[in-house]
């Protein structure tokens, strides 16, 4: 725990029961803090419930977002043509999910991906390559979102603030090779960061 911030973020809990993907809160190292979805921190998870605009239509979190883009875009999406896949929810669907129940629908459309033998997914018609170690079109996209997920939910804004000048981690333990578009908690840092520079400047 340190001075100035919350003790909870910081709260030993029982590892009965803890799933194999958690880190929990107790595990930050010195001047870090987990972004637990145990406590308040966990609006800043792509699984939360922030709902966000981007672009003219509705998401009902960022995870939401992210795993649509596996789904097939209209009938003639090479995703949507291969027999052997099933497709058990529409891309709108997906992007009106949360949590859980987003990650596996999008779980089963990169299942879906990796059978086809691609990696790219899509945004108003825009094929993304997907896994990269650069920081290329589809990691800007993430930060295009996570942007608007903060603008438009205080909560967020202030959770974020909160967090101060402490390193932010995942709750989740991530593939060494993993995109950079999955580390959301440095683009929440370099986030946390530009907000506090546009509220310096309106002081």
């Amino acid at each position: 725990m340190i001075a100035n911030y919350p003790p909870h973020w910081w709260a030993k809990h029982s590892e009965e029961g803890r799933p194999d993907w958690e880190i929990l809160p107790d595990a930050a190292g010195p001047g870090e803090v987990i972004l637990s979805k145990r406590n308040e921190l966990g609006c800043l998870s792509n699984f939360a419930p922030t709902p966000f605009v981007f672009r003219g239509v509705h998401y009902a979190s960022l995870e939401g977002f992210w795993q649509m883009m596996f789904y097939p875009e209209g009938p003639t999406d090479p995703r949507a043509l291969a027999p052997s896949l099933s497709w058990p929810h529409t891309r709108a669907q997906v992007a009106q999910m949360t949590s859980h129940e987003a990650w596996a629908a999008g779980d089963l459309g990169f299942r879906n991906m990796r059978e086809l033998g691609i990696n790219w997914v899509t945004f108003e018609g825009k094929r993304y390559e997907y896994w990269t170690a650069e920081k290329g079109d589809h990691y800007h996209l993430i930060v295009e979102a996570m942007t608007e997920k903060l603008r438009q939910n205080p909560i967020v804004q202030r959770t974020l603030l909160a967090t101060g000048d402490l390193s932010l981690r995942a709750d989740h333990v991530e593939p060494p090779d993993a995109p950079p578009s999955w580390a959301y908690y440095a683009i929440w840092m370099k986030l946390r960061e530009d907000l506090k520079r546009s509220r310096a400047a309106k002081a």
